[in-house]
């Protein structure tokens, strides 16, 4: 699955999770994550996985409480942090093998795009900076009760 398809599903599952905590402290099953974003429980686990180890949730494992929750304020948690969590590598690549030396456009394409999905990446990532969890559950939420 590509990358940015699981950030999105990084996302779903923090603004549920967000919702369904809001107002009582428990944790929740990653069936019923997985439900929400239709999905297998294992992929969702899969994820929440990473955003464990990002410190972003908590799990608890065993007896009626088994699930997962926020490890913080959906406040506090800003979608470049899901990001960072989620995205391992470069928004972007360059080539998979050097271009010919030999070419013009070959010697000069990677240092030109270099410069420009870095400049583009950082533009994203001050975007998602500005963006928490809670933001994203209001606005879902705003969208949901405009379609109903």
């Amino acid at each position: 699955m590509a990358v940015v398809s699981r950030y999105t599903i990084a996302l779903h599952s923090l603004s549920w999770i967000a919702m369904m905590t809001k107002e009582k402290d428990e944790f929740v099953a990653s069936n019923r994550i997985a439900a929400s974003v239709n999905t297998s429980p294992v992929f969702i686990r899969r994820i929440l996985g990473q955003l464990r180890k990002a410190r972003l949730v908590i799990v608890q494992h065993g007896g009626t409480d088994t699930g997962w929750k926020l490890a913080k304020d959906p406040d506090t948690i800003s979608l470049l942090d899901v990001y960072e969590a989620i995205v391992q590598k470069p928004l972007f690549e360059l080539h998979h093998t050097p271009p010919n030396p030999k070419c013009l456009i070959g010697i000069g394409i990677q240092p030109a795009l270099s410069r420009i999905y870095s400049q583009s990446e950082d533009s994203m990532k001050q975007q998602l900076a500005q963006v928490t969890i809670s933001d994203l559950l209001q606005e879902t939420l705003a969208q949901s009760n405009v379609k109903q």
